[in-house]
């Protein structure tokens, strides 16, 4: 039985098709990335199935469990993150982890949790930076070590050394048999920590894929400059993309494995040379059009 199962979900708001009849199942212990641009349609799918918000169509079970007909008590096997952390300003961290253990009698791991984020608990909610709002989010939400976690953008805010920190928090999780599905507009961000991922795109889902494939899929714009002057038709006789020529240089793009056009461009004298990988919208344009 899967973890998470979602059947045809739909979600409109009058004629906006927020979401538009999407079905996915995530196994038990999997990280499934929920990958899509803003206003695509993760955070209502993800209010759909937390019962916050009741969909116009389709089925959510999680953990077994119809999660609207039984909400209230699944909600007790779930960790949940939101895209925007809502705390009470009077209160400090300690305060939100001491209401959260009184809900919760089971076993939980705050402090270890406060430290590995380097966040300070006495702070008020008031006086924190949106990075320890996040923090604060992040423990409150895995302190309880549950059986399923729902996260909509978990490293938001935060430093790229915290957000390593909370991938390893998800993979030791994942490793526990906890089910994590998190919502994300960044493909490395899921590429990291995530084994499948679906796609979602105006509401329906484009695509379910592994990261190995997704990763095949990957596209780059490179800007390179030669030490001496170099003919387009020698780069396109190597089969390579040129999109615009420069003084003694080029923008290429590649897809997939970069490392033949990084070859081919060795040969050539190269006196630098800048990789950028292609947008969301890139990758949607090319292969989910």
């Amino acid at each position: 039985m899967s973890a998470i199962k979602v059947e045809n979900l739909k979600k409109h708001f009058g004629e906006v098709k927020a979401v538009d009849g999407i079905s996915f199942e995530v196994e038990k212990g999997e990280i499934f990335g929920f990958l899509g641009p803003n206003g695509a349609g993760k955070t209502t799918t993800i209010r759909c199935m937390m019962d916050f918000l009741r969909p116009t169509e389709g089925t959510i079970t999680i953990l077994g469990k119809d999660a609207q007909k039984e909400g209230v008590a699944l909600k007790e096997e779930l960790g949940y993150l939101s895209g925007y952390v809502q705390l009470i300003d009077k209160w400090t961290g300690q305060e939100h982890i001491d209401f959260f253990r009184s809900l919760d009698g089971n076993k939980n791991v705050a402090h270890e949790l406060a430290e590995r984020l380097n966040y300070d608990t006495q702070m008020k909610s008031k006086k924190l930076s949106s990075g320890n709002r996040q923090k604060l989010g992040i423990i409150l939400a895995l302190m309880g070590e549950p059986k399923v976690l729902i996260f909509d953008e978990p490293t938001n805010a935060l430093d790229p050394l915290l957000q390593n920190t909370v991938y390893e928090l998800l993979d030791e999780a994942s490793k526990k048999g906890t089910t994590i599905f998190m919502s994300s507009h960044n493909l490395a961000e899921v590429e990291k920590v995530c084994s499948l991922v679906g796609i979602i795109r105006d509401g329906k889902m484009e695509a379910i894929e592994s990261i190995a494939s997704l990763k095949k899929k990957r596209l780059y714009t490179v800007t390179v400059h030669f030490e001496q002057e170099v003919k387009k038709s020698v780069l396109e006789e190597k089969g390579i993309k040129v999109i615009d020529e420069l003084k003694k240089g080029f923008v290429l793009n590649a897809k997939g494995d970069i490392n033949p056009l990084l070859a081919a461009l060795h040969e050539l004298n190269v006196a630098d040379i800048e990789i950028t990988h292609g947008s969301l919208q890139d990758i949607f344009l090319e292969h989910y059009q």
